[in-house]
């Protein structure tokens, strides 16, 4: 039976993210890389300032910095440790090249929707901000394609409740502490009509429940509050030891990249026939980017709504740093350990499993140190993750329910209980629910940025002349200062 609905949901997954969605995400970020003018490299530098630099004045409920962090907070989870790994195995070493040309990409359309979102946003009285794909299809695109942003709002709130939010990154957690303190499920105990766990399964989720409701009962500031505390602290530890296992192993590097590249465009060569074909390669490196980066997804301008800022184009650059922090930076970095450790090639293997025989691997620390490094940074990301996607989920119901407080608790609840469900559920089917729900939440973003990227160029041109003025005024100010001190 369970087989039968796995076969189900795999058909479903192969058609959702066939060539048709790929295409479309793929082509919508070189339109506007190429309408841009390679905006995300050369503004990279500005973006990764004001990254860090927030705006004095402006409407939002939460600071820029805070806003990213947020978005982070979604998108810096199992992704970037498990899906990663899962994307290599399933795809070769190829599937790492197509997740960074697809980031690359994504960098612009991530700029994209985070200046659409606060152009388009709507802010009350009492400063409380909405915005996202739903308002800027809404007001951008005109009141007859309503209906297109509905179905956006319906699918971001399945997207929490089913996909990246909950079943994902749960799983995740769960396989991760189970690895750790009870890999022999030496402790176990059968619970009817789901099977046997280990009691450490039942205990972690348990305790992830408890502080998921005691954050997400508090709103977007207390999620806020912890997301830009957690977040960047985290991801510095774990940037720090997939750097160091790079460097550790640098003389494998060169070919590492020959074989990604080479497997790329040929993986029959490098996986001897276990991927057949450049589109498998480049499936699963797109989708678990995607999965990754969520650039595409429409999900991260929810937060970038948020922010207190006035000008859509610096939230848009400063939405831009998210998809290179988190693919460009980490992803690789993963993606690099794997490969490099030959992690994907081991039988037996799936998940967390993959990264956590890497790191054992290519770190000159005992299997202990490491697995117990990569289990503590795995549950923060996810944990962030879970409190990022409840986020976005609300506000997706809010738009779609004209704020019914009522039904926004139901969701709560629900969400609450999904993740106290999710370590029960299998990986396999886990990751297949979470790439169907994400490429239905794309679609109807994606036309919306074929749509609007006339706005968002125009947008762009504008706001850079009127700040290449407001520089050649602050440096004449600065040189007639000079001129009367002088005299």
């Amino acid at each position: 039976m369970w087989s039968a609905i796995q076969s189900v949901l795999k058909q479903i997954d192969d058609f959702v993210w066939g060539v048709p969605l790929m295409v479309l995400i793929l082509s919508g970020g070189l339109l506007l890389t190429v309408r841009l003018g390679l905006l995300q490299v050369r503004k990279l530098g500005l973006a990764l300032k004001w990254m860090v630099q927030n705006e004095e004045e402006g409407e939002g409920e939460i600071s820029s910095f805070a806003a990213l962090c947020t978005a982070l907070s979604a998108t810096i989870g199992t992704g970037n440790i498990v899906g990663v790994a899962t994307a290599v195995c399933a795809g070769g070493p190829g599937a790492l090249f197509w997740m960074i040309v697809a980031a690359f990409l994504g960098m612009a359309t991530k700029y994209s929707e985070g200046l659409l979102a606060v152009k388009y946003r709507v802010v009350d009285e009492s400063g409380h901000s909405l915005g996202g794909p739903f308002y800027y299809i809404e007001k951008g695109m005109g009141k007859n394609w309503k209906w297109l942003a509905k179905i956006f709002a319906f699918f971001g709130a399945c997207v929490g409740l089913f996909g990246i939010g909950t079943f994902s990154q749960v799983n995740g957690i769960s396989s991760a502490v189970v690895g750790f303190f009870d890999p022999d499920k030496s402790f176990a105990v059968t619970i009817p009509g789901l099977g046997t766990y280990s009691w450490v399964v039942v205990i972690a989720s348990l305790v992830l429940t408890f502080c998921v409701a005691a954050v997400i009962i508090g709103g977007v500031k207390r999620i806020a509050s912890v997301s830009q505390v957690v977040v960047p602290f985290m991801a510095i530890i774990y940037f720090i030891f997939a750097l160091a296992l790079v460097l550790f192993n640098i003389k494998e590097v060169p070919q590492a990249i020959v074989t990604i590249v080479q497997a790329a465009f040929n993986p029959k060569a490098v996986t001897g026939g276990v991927v057949g074909s450049m589109l498998v390669a480049m499936q699963n490196g797109v989708a678990r980017g995607i999965f990754s980066n969520e650039a595409g997804l429409g999900s991260a301008p929810i937060a970038a709504a948020a922010a207190q800022t006035k000008e859509p184009v610096r939230q848009g650059l400063v939405s831009m740093t998210g998809t290179f922090i988190d693919t460009i930076v980490i992803c690789t970095l993963t993606g690099l350990s794997v490969v490099i450790t030959g992690a994907w090639q081991v039988e037996g293997l799936e998940g967390v499993q993959v990264t956590t025989y890497a790191f054992q691997n290519g770190l000159p620390f005992s299997n202990q140190f490491c697995a117990a490094v990569l289990m503590i940074c795995l549950v923060f990301f996810a944990f962030t993750t879970i409190l990022g996607w409840d986020y976005y989920g609300e506000r997706c119901l809010e738009y779609l329910t004209g704020k019914d407080e009522k039904k926004i608790k139901i969701y709560r609840w629900l969400y609450i209980l999904a993740v106290f469900i999710g370590p029960y559920m299998t990986v396999a089917a886990v990751w297949t629910i979470a790439d169907i729900f994400n490429g239905l939440m794309a679609l109807p973003n994606m036309i919306a940025l074929f749509a609007l990227s006339g706005v968002v160029v125009k947008e762009t041109k504008r706001f850079f002349e009127v700040y290449a003025d407001q520089k050649m005024a602050k440096k004449k100010s600065s040189v007639n200062r000079n001129k009367a001190s002088e005299n």
